[in-house]
């Protein structure tokens, strides 16, 4: 019940009090007289009784009176007393209470700074013992961030939901153009889904007690046709299981490009050395095929063969000479235990395609030099083209050593596939389910420099199918002990390492605490305040909260050009003139970006219903709807800090302690809400809001919230 209300039906109740009062009074009074005297004085009530009700009013008014004194002087005095406690222990400790009400409450203000004082000594004294203890671990921290800096590389590092909790501008940099890089971003919003998976599948898979963390490279395609060179590498959580994983990033566009050229170097080196080695073999025919011919004609031969060979020796050792760097270049194979690929191979077939899949005992010091990602597409495919042409329903994979190859055989019962229906499909792209990739099966192969050809597997009169592919030998990876000191030891706590705290992926997002989601806290600038008559946005500035940490290195902020006037008004609050704004792209062009940076998070303004009003009129011009949830630190305010009149951004920031700085700038309100957001987040959790449905519900409860634009 809010304080008018109670203060109204205080006022009615003592009123009606005082009433019963008064007519107990009369009644007792009436009942010692004698009837004739009873009689007299009921006609003399009944004439006075414009006089009797006059007097009611009056009493009406005093009862008021002293109820809304009572109130001023102890209820809302008491009431603002809390709300500044509240503040006091939770945003802005240098706060000191006052009160306007009795003196008893004053003595409890007064009571309450002492408090205060007491406690900000001891809390100071415990930031002084933290501050020193965490000195070194400050040290630690910046050795590790200049190490980031320094490296070549690009680095991510992610939680086991792929959200990432570092990186570097390294990453940043590889990834510009593409998809934005931030502290809780899904890696899968950067990097293809299904090769982080089948990576993290074959990491669980090479994982082995008492040895060092297993490690994986793919490569992966980019925005602008760059290719990333991706090394994955687990690490585990205190308590078992793979708490999260390490991405290295290598841009090798520029070896792809190389590949090509020794490709087509190879392709040149065919054409130009045909017409030597034909003249060679003429030659040698000639020889071999005429013991006895005259001997001037057998010294021609021998001419031919040493200007030939000249040739031949010529052109190759002047192409290697030129191609050398394109000869050496290539993507690199990893090495992997057999028995992983096809466990790996096995799980993706029986998912994707619904064959079952018998594997066969397979030693473990059995490797296979590989892209494994590619030789699991290619398997896949295979298999779902035996399913698709020739029904099979059941496949056998198998593997030995044969010379330096890995022979791998799969084979089924049924139908055995001609040699001209395989060379058709090793030069279609390969497709497994919905998942098709411009790959073809020759691709693989020759990436891999390995073959397969059909083959009979059963004895003979039996109707078994089956291909051998022939791959080259992996060298198998020596095991290192990890010591125990080594597995124990604790990564230095850097950036956002909360968000390893496993999140509950079932739960709704309204239930969900507020200290765990992330936020963008945006602000706009416009020409006017009206959205629906026309007026128009002139900048947007937004800045990133993840696990209660405000990051101010990833921040959006542009300018907008409104295409319509600017008010004098508008210009001097904000000081966004025309010529600013001239040639700055349109709503239609920022939008998309604004809503790609502050995707998969919470929205968070200061009388967030009018800046959401511009956005929703442009939903249909720039295509993008911002449809995730809205907190508005007005309305947050009021509910935290109902006995408070103003909640103007500057008086909220005075009153939770927060320096008033960059106003009237997109960038420098949003900076400023969000750090009154993370001081109101334990303010709302005193009152037991503590989740985003709850913080919702609250807000809609404020009378701010009836507010329209």
């Amino acid at each position: 019940m809010t304080l008018a209300r109670k203060r109204w039906l205080w006022t009615a109740v003592s009123f009606g009090a005082l009433l019963a009062l008064l007519a107990a009074v009369a009644l007792v009074v009436a009942s010692a007289l004698a009837p004739a005297e009873r009689e007299r004085l009921s006609a003399a009530l009944a004439e006075r009784a414009p006089a009797l009700a006059f007097v009611a009013l009056v009493l009406a008014f005093a009862c008021a009176g002293v109820v809304k004194w009572l109130f001023d002087e102890y209820v809302v005095a008491i009431r603002g007393l809390a709300e500044q406690t509240h503040v006091l222990v939770g945003a802005n400790e240098a706060l000191r209470v006052r009160t306007d009400g009795a003196r008893e409450v004053a003595e409890a203000a007064a009571a309450i700074n002492r408090l205060a004082d007491a406690w900000r000594d001891l809390k100071r004294d415990a930031e002084r013992r933290a501050q020193e203890a965490a000195a070194r671990l400050e040290e630690e921290r910046n050795r590790l961030a200049a190490l980031m800096a320094e490296l070549a590389d690009g680095v991510l590092v992610c939680n086991a939901e792929g959200r990432i909790l570092l990186y570097n501008e390294q990453a940043r940099a590889l990834f510009a153009g593409a998809a934005p890089v931030g502290l809780g971003r899904s890696v899968f919003g950067l990097l293809d889904r299904a090769q982080i998976a089948h990576a993290l599948e074959k990491l669980a898979r090479l994982a082995r007690p008492g040895e060092a963390p297993p490690v994986t490279r793919f490569v992966a395609a980019v925005g602008a046709g760059r290719l990333l060179r991706v090394r994955a590498a687990p690490f585990g959580a205190a308590g078992g299981g793979m708490a999260g994983f390490v991405l290295s990033l290598e841009d090798v566009t520029g070896e792809a490009g190389r590949e090509g050229a020794r490709r087509a170097l190879l392709d040149s080196l065919a054409a130009s050395l045909r017409a030597p080695v034909a003249n060679l073999r003429a030659a040698a025919e000639n020889l071999r095929a005429y013991p006895d011919m005259a001997p001037e004609d057998r010294a021609r031969f021998h001419a031919i063969v040493a200007e030939e060979s000249r040739v031949l020796s010529d052109r190759l050792n002047a192409a290697l000479r030129r191609y050398a760097e394109a000869l050496k270049a290539g993507i690199e194979l990893e090495d992997m235990r057999v028995a992983d690929l096809l466990e790996v191979a096995r799980r993706r077939i029986e998912s994707a395609l619904a064959v079952d899949v018998a594997l066969e005992e397979i030693p473990d010091d059995l490797w296979v030099r590989a892209d494994s990602f590619a030789l699991v597409q290619a398997l896949a495919f295979v298999v779902g083209r035996l399913n698709q042409d020739y029904a099979v329903r059941r496949v056998r994979l198998a593997a030995r050593a044969e010379g330096g190859h890995v022979a791998l055989d799969l084979d089924w019962d049924g139908a055995i596939v001609a040699s001209d229906a395989l060379a058709l499909w090793e030069t279609e792209p390969m497709q497994t389910g919905a998942e098709r990739t411009p790959l073809t099966l020759r691709d693989v192969l020759e990436r891999h420099g390995g073959e397969i050809w059909p083959q009979r597997a059963g004895p003979a009169g039996m109707r078994r199918g089956g291909f051998r592919w022939l791959l080259p030998a992996g060298e198998p990876a020596p095991a290192r002990a990890v010591s125990a000191s080594a597995r124990s030891a604790s990564r230095p706590e850097y950036y956002d390492f909360d968000l390893f705290r496993p999140n509950d992926a079932s739960r709704a997002l309204a239930e969900r605490p507020l200290a765990e989601l992330a936020y963008t806290v945006f602000d706009t600038e416009t020409t006017g305040l009206e959205p629906s008559a026309g007026d128009e946005i002139v900048s947007i500035g937004a800045v990133r909260i993840v696990n209660g940490r405000l990051l101010r290195s990833e921040v959006f902020e542009a300018l907008v050009n409104p295409r319509r006037p600017m008010s004098r008004e508008a210009v001097k609050i904000h000081g966004i003139d025309a010529a600013t704004l001239a040639g700055q792209p349109t709503i239609e062009q920022v939008l998309p970006a604004f809503r790609r940076f502050c995707e998969d998070t919470v929205l968070v303004a200061h009388n967030a219903a009018f800046d959401m009003r511009f956005l929703e009129l442009k939903e249909q011009a720039s295509g993008v709807a911002f449809d995730q949830p809205v907190l508005d630190t007005l309305l947050l305010s009021a509910a935290v800090h109902p006995a408070q009149s103003d909640h103007r951004l500057e008086a909220i920031a005075e009153r939770l302690g927060v320096p008033v700085l960059g106003r009237h700038t997109a960038l420098g309100d949003a900076l400023l809400t969000a750090e009154i957001f993370l001081r109101l987040i334990p303010l709302l959790a005193e009152r037991g809001i503590v989740t985003l449905g709850a913080a919702l519900a609250a807000s809609r409860e404020t009378w701010y919230a009836r507010v329209r634009y």
